[in-house]
């Protein structure tokens, strides 16, 4: 498969991003519209996908339960809607073996992606905690991964995800060990950062951006320290998952209540123009 030479670049941009000197903020979109709203910020140099927002486009849960070539038509439609590098959200790699997981990077380049999540939390994919897959198996798919990349000539950005926290495997005592193990096995496997959702406070944040040993993506919650506090504690990147679409879903319920309940119009006062709207697509304006 031949890369297009503008996918090539973007790959280097993005991983020229991880590199610094400034933290790396991601915003995360599940469409094409609000990759457009994203990537109209002047200080937007990146965005990535979010697994469950796009499974909820498409009319699913999250965990992996959307085919991949839907969610790889989704990631396309959001790669192309703007002229930023975007690495996907694609959760386990849509399969248990190396060879899947390489697949579907492939795939991902394909679709213009410049980079992908790989988690290790997927041994029980709907359950909220327990065991992780074994460190040297998903080892095995991040080297696979970075060998498919390799192949094509493409710097493939793998930010391989550890769920340690966010899964509540183990023991609360020795999830920090865990974590750590479990990263720098799959940075030497071929992994370009390391994702460690479900940490907040600023003393554990800090202490595994000083024992990984590659960049550490964080994820945004609300008790998540602000971008400056969170770059002087080393951290390289922060992304915030379904955060944003869970947000709007919530305004979208309010605007429900102001409308059906309380016959209410004033939410309209707060919507983008029509104009504004299309134009953000790249289209002129219509009818209302």
């Amino acid at each position: 498969m031949a890369i297009p030479a503008e996918v090539r670049a973007r790959a280097e941009r993005l991983l020229d991003l991880h590199r610094g000197p400034r933290l790396l903020v991601l915003p995360n979109a599940w469409d094409a519209a609000s990759a457009r709203a994203f990537a109209a910020h002047p200080r937007c140099v990146a965005l990535a996908t979010s697994s469950a927002g796009c499974a909820a486009v498409l009319g699913y849960p999250d965990g992996e339960l959307v085919p991949r070539d839907d969610m790889l038509d989704l990631v396309a439609r959001i790669v192309r809607a703007v002229d930023v590098p975007v690495p996907a959200d694609l959760e386990a790699g849509y399969g248990d073996r190396p060879d899947d997981a390489a697949e579907t990077a492939i795939a991902a380049l394909a679709a213009g992606a410049v980079g992908m999540n790989l988690e290790d939390g997927r041994a029980h994919p709907h359950a909220a905690s327990g065991p992780l897959v074994p460190v040297a198996a998903h080892a095995a798919k991040v080297g696979a991964v970075r060998e498919a990349a390799l192949r094509l000539g493409v710097p493939f950005v793998l930010n391989a995800r550890v769920d340690a926290y966010i899964r509540e495997a183990g023991e609360p005592a020795g999830r920090f060990e865990e974590t750590v193990t479990r990263a720098n096995a799959y940075l030497r496997a071929g992994a370009d950062s390391i994702f460690v959702p479900a940490v907040t406070d600023a003393e554990t944040i800090g202490r595994l951006a000083a024992a990984v040993d590659g960049p550490l993506n964080v994820l945004g919650a609300p008790t998540t320290p602000p971008v400056a506090e969170l770059e002087r504690l080393g951290v390289r990147r922060l992304t915030v998952g379904s955060g944003p679409h869970r947000a709007t879903l919530a305004q979208t319920a309010r605007m429900a209540s102001a409308l059906l309940d309380d016959g209410t119009l004033g939410f309209l006062a707060d919507s983008l123009p029509f104009a504004d709207a299309q134009r953000l697509l790249g289209a002129g304006p219509d009818r209302p």
